[in-house]
């Protein structure tokens, strides 16, 4: 049930991100210099009340809409509606939600118990500890869309391990690689976190071949560059799986691919993901919530719905550009997942552009 005091919160919170006008029209001391007679945008937008909306919806860009969570539609606020939502959430808070810790409890156990002695037990036998290894973390990510009541829709041929080839997807949240990993164990390329989720990464996810970087490290680019060429031309190696928008979207735009998976010289394979938000918002707004926030979030839900695409594999034509083929790329998963292409990269996210960079735009 959504109170008084958290529409007002999310009334506020749509304001801030609501363009403004002014910010566009020349400043008062500009105005002044101008010579009489000349019909200033200011005037014009003062004739009409709807000229000016109209002004507003013309400036308000796409860039902050691809990393804001749409708040729901209060449904709740009715006589026959209240006393089902509520046993809802008795429903899911004390039933749903502990039988889904258990199953995620029991998945680490039987994942912790064998990865450890294989992996130091194994250590002379690398091609056997691989594939066991392998194995053990598309088990434990079975566990973890489980502990959702994942419903996933797989399309296409399932992945193969293949040389010379890369997989790029749309980015939602950092669930997406579970929700891929899953089926395929793919070593993925991804920022590194602190906390609980970097010390799985440091760990775990390293013995399926992942690479990490750091934004805030310009020198990690080259090693990264590096290890993603190395990575490519290994036949044994797990498939290389890159988000080149190198930040999570809402689900419904794409953002600027990043060219460096499109310069390796290798077949890309598109990866589709959408999900369907009729039960959860899957989207992780990193900037304002914690992954453990974000999980429980999930797991408090009724499900996490989705679909995965994997579709046609392509390569660089003849004339054209790495970043040409990204675009190329972007549209094909934009087109088959239904979301939106804007041509912002997403790195502006931990940057808000100035107006006059987006009126340029």
């Amino acid at each position: 049930m959504n109170s008084s005091g958290v529409l007002k919160s999310s009334s506020s919170e749509l304001d801030l991100d609501r363009p403004n006008i002014e910010d566009y029209l020349p400043s008062g001391a500009a105005i002044q210099q101008e010579p009489r007679g000349k019909l200033r945008l200011h005037d014009l937008l003062d004739i009409s009340p709807t000229l000016s909306e109209a002004a507003g919806a013309i400036v308000d860009d796409s860039f902050t809409r691809c990393f804001k969570s749409n708040p729901p539609e209060p449904w709740n606020w009715n006589i026959y509606l209240f006393p089902l939502w509520c046993f809802g959430v008795l429903l899911r808070y004390l039933i749903v939600f502990p039988t889904r810790v258990l199953v995620l409890t029991i998945g680490w156990i039987i994942f912790l118990s064998s990865f450890i002695p294989v992996h130091f037990l194994l250590k002379g036998h690398d091609r056997l500890r691989r594939s066991i290894e392998r194995s053990l973390v598309e088990m434990i990510c079975s566990f973890f869309v489980a502990s959702w009541t994942g419903v996933v829709r797989y399309h296409g041929p399932r992945p193969s391990r293949r040389p010379k080839q890369v997989f790029v997807a749309n980015h939602t949240s950092m669930i997406d690689f579970i929700v891929l990993e899953q089926m395929t164990a793919f070593a993925v390329i991804m920022q590194k976190h602190p906390g609980w989720v970097g010390l799985l990464q440091s760990t775990i996810l390293e013995s399926v071949g992942c690479i990490w970087f750091n934004r805030s490290e310009a020198k990690d680019r080259e090693i990264v560059a590096r290890k993603l060429r190395e990575h490519v031309q290994g036949a044994d190696n797990n498939p290389l799986l890159i988000f080149p928008e190198g930040t999570c979207v809402n689900n419904h735009y794409t953002v600027m691919f990043k060219k460096g998976a499109f310069e390796l010289g290798c077949t890309v394979c598109p990866v589709a993901i959408k999900y369907n938000k009729i039960f959860v918002d899957a989207f992780w707004n990193s900037r304002k919530q914690s992954f453990t926030k974000h999980l429980l979030q999930l797991m408090t839900s009724w499900a996490v719905v989705c679909d995965v695409w994997y579709l046609e594999p392509q390569s660089l034509k003849p004339g054209e550009t790495p970043i040409e083929f990204a675009e190329r790329v972007r549209d094909i998963i934009s087109t088959r997942a239904g979301l939106k292409k804007v041509p912002w990269d997403g790195y502006l996210k931990y940057s808000r552009p100035s107006p006059k960079h987006r009126e340029r735009k």
